[in-house]
């Protein structure tokens, strides 16, 4: 393979097994969410925080036992995200291009691409990702171009926006077009020439994930870092159901999180209403019952979150047109209900926790912020659309990576 960025400081610690990863990421979750409120006021980037999540060996968990890596299970890694979401929303999002690209890799790379790239991820170095693009068609409208060139070597032209992880990244992978207009992704270093990397983000929610832009000018590719992305949809795959898992567990931790600000809120902030009778917010019976249903949207949203996962596991297992079709309706439901559960925790922070709880400078308002920014990705109606076809018919999803 060709020679790598240069490795950050230190060595990645080597994580053993789904206990340790749970603990480690419990931990870091601790430690992150005393400075969220923070650095989203302040749009400030969480480096050092991404850096030890390098050191810790989270970012490895992935990598196949055969490679040296622990190869948790998915309901391990959704319950890690999970954590890391309800901490800060933003940082959990920043990571989950790298274990998508990871999971290209695992599919579709040869072993001496495998041996390299994890052994990459293994010592703490992160994929960013350089996939969407605006202004097309729409979302699979790719028009960045890889080009053969004639000594084996591949040249890479485009712009990507959305780009999660680019501006922290070692490695880009890039999403493009070959001349027979099948999909590859071509693992770029972060410092290769002709690879622009600007923290141009301005979204309301999910301020410092640095989701900025990427261009892409003549770059050189040699041709050990391409991966044929197109093979990975000829048959039953989980790519996209392990991808949306991921940002279901997101949502799952932005629920969580904005309702533990809220009890927390509630319990030492809030006034009881005058009509209410009683000397605390907390004891108001009315405010009881709006607890009850969000706890209960919450858990629901937790508890599908974890079939989904299940159903992901099964299907690695033993992958097939059913099972396959079964994990990607079983994360499509868990994203409806994780997603809806997100931005109506984030909202009912406020109804329930009273007036000075919109004040700006306590940035309560980050938790629907993010959870509004992040359920964008993509339409949850067409999701209960496949699940409906599903379910009525038998029509199993759609293999597009997106499901």
């Amino acid at each position: 393979m060709s020679p790598h960025p240069e490795a950050p400081p230190g060595t990645a610690h080597r994580i053993a097994d789904d206990a340790e990863a749970l603990e480690v990421a419990a931990k870091l979750a601790e430690e992150f969410v005393a400075g969220a409120a923070g650095r989203d006021a302040d749009r400030a980037l969480p480096r050092a925080e991404l850096d030890r999540l390098s050191a810790s060996g989270l970012l490895a968990i992935t990598v196949p036992a055969g490679h040296g890596g622990a190869d948790v299970s998915a309901v391990t890694l959704a319950e890690v995200f999970r954590l890391l979401a309800a901490a800060d929303g933003s940082l959990a999002q920043i990571p989950q291009s790298h274990f998508v690209y990871v999971n290209v890799l695992r599919r579709q790379g040869t072993p001496e691409q495998q041996k390299f790239f994890f052994s990459e991820v293994l010592a703490g170095r992160r994929f960013g990702n350089a996939q969407s693009e605006a202004g097309t068609k729409h979302i699979q409208d790719i028009r960045t171009r890889l080009e053969p060139r004639p000594d084996g070597s591949y040249e890479l032209t485009g712009v990507k926006h959305y780009s999660t992880g680019a501006l922290f990244a070692d490695w880009i992978p890039v999403l493009a077009r070959g001349r027979n207009e099948e999909l590859y992704v071509a693992y770029v270093p972060r410092e290769a020439p002709g690879v622009t990397v600007s923290d141009d983000w301005d979204g309301m929610g999910q301020r410092t994930t640095a989701s900025g832009t990427v261009r892409l000018v003549g770059v050189t590719v040699p041709a050990d870092r391409v991966v044929p992305h197109h093979l990975t949809f000829r048959g039953p795959q989980l790519h996209g159901a392990v991808a949306q898992l991921l940002h279901a567990a997101i949502d799952a931790g932005l629920a969580s999180g904005a309702l533990a600000e809220a009890v927390a809120f509630v319990r030492t902030k809030s006034r009881p209403w005058f009509e209410s009778g009683f000397e605390t917010a907390a004891e108001d019976p009315l405010l009881i019952q709006r607890f009850g249903e969000l706890a209960l949207q919450v858990r629901a949203a937790e508890a599908l979150l974890s079939a989904a996962a299940r159903a992901v596991d099964a299907a690695r297992a033993d992958l097939t047109d059913d099972t396959a079709a079964e994990a990607s309706i079983a994360v499509a439901a868990a994203k409806v209900s994780t997603g809806a559960a997100a931005v109506e925790a984030g909202s009912a922070l406020f109804e329930v926790s009273g007036t000075r709880s919109a004040l700006d400078s306590l940035n309560l308002h980050r938790h629907w912020r993010d959870a509004r920014t992040h359920t964008l990705h993509d339409p949850p109606r067409w999701k209960v659309q496949h699940i409906g076809r599903y379910v009525l018919n038998g029509t199993p999803p759609p293999r597009h990576g997106l499901l």
